[in-house]
């Protein structure tokens, strides 16, 4: 069994991590490759909350338990830099691959998960309705270049007539992830596809 901690869910909302653990499930379970590879995903609030909650499943180990870890990149990741390389770099993390982790047990959303919705134009459409100014965000050919506030800056004047349905991130996000498609995500996302091709090939121990 995969765990997946997932930077996402207030730590102090049980609401929050639940809408976010259903998100997820509904988000993976959509991706018919993934049938009976499911991973068990654990909203761990902040992204460092997130880390510290890998580092100890790593350093406390459960027999037929493979931890992974999910959070955004918050920037550009460099080419040719590996993920534990960018989270190492990152003046904001610093963070140190623990000892016995392979290179294919950290991911990231580039930049944000909110980069993940605008691959799916048409489910944005039919999620947020009518008002929804699917003109106010560029096409751009290479999404995980798209900087964190150009993400947001077009969600905000995309939604921005939608009323009680106006983008802002938090509860309204994980009703999004579990409505996106998979397909669509692995395709605009280089990053999204490695997630995907490790759990697909995953054989059935850690």
């Amino acid at each position: 069994m995969v765990k997946l901690f997932v930077e996402g869910g207030a730590q102090d909302s049980n609401l929050e991590r639940s809408l976010c653990r259903k998100a997820f499930s509904q988000f993976f379970a959509a991706d018919a490759r993934l049938k009976g590879n499911l991973p068990r995903t654990v909203p761990c609030g902040g992204r460092k909350a997130a880390y510290d909650a890998f580092v100890t499943a790593v350093r406390n180990p459960t027999v037929g338990v493979l931890p992974l870890l999910l959070v955004d990149s918050e920037t550009a990741v460099a080419a040719g830099h590996g993920v534990w390389q960018h989270l190492k770099s990152r003046p904001d993390d610093h963070w140190e691959k623990p000892e016995g982790v392979t290179d294919n047990q950290a991911f990231l959303m580039v930049q944000v998960m909110e980069s993940w919705f605008i691959a799916d134009r048409e489910a944005m459409q039919r999620f947020f309705g009518p008002s929804f100014k699917d003109a106010a965000i560029p096409v751009w050919p290479k999404l995980e270049e798209v900087p964190k506030h150009a993400v947001f800056e077009s969600l905000d004047k995309a939604t921005a007539e939608c009323g009680p349905r106006k983008y802002v991130k938090g509860r309204l996000s994980f009703d999004l992830l579990g409505n996106i498609s998979p397909a669509l995500v692995e395709a605009a996302s280089p990053h999204a596809k490695g997630l995907f091709d490790r759990l697909r090939n995953r054989p059935g121990r850690p």
